[in-house]
């Protein structure tokens, strides 16, 4: 059984994507879109971490000493 593989765009702009560039139609919208990660465009909403953890730590102290 083949599978038919529907070919996706620029997830940006919905052009057809260059494989230099991939999985965006070229540099301008791969730049676009990392402006947009380093701008915190892509953060997801929630509480206010607490500022008393260190980033990527852990609030229960199972698995020490």
């Amino acid at each position: 059984m083949s599978k038919t593989v529907k070919a996706k765009g620029c997830p940006l702009c919905g052009k057809p994507t260059s494989i230099e560039h991939a999985p965006f139609c070229g540099p301008g919208c791969k730049d676009r879109d990392l402006l947009k990660w380093l701008g915190e465009g892509y953060r997801i909403p929630g509480p206010p971490a607490d500022e008393r953890l260190p980033l990527g730590g852990v609030d229960s102290e199972e698995g020490e000493g």
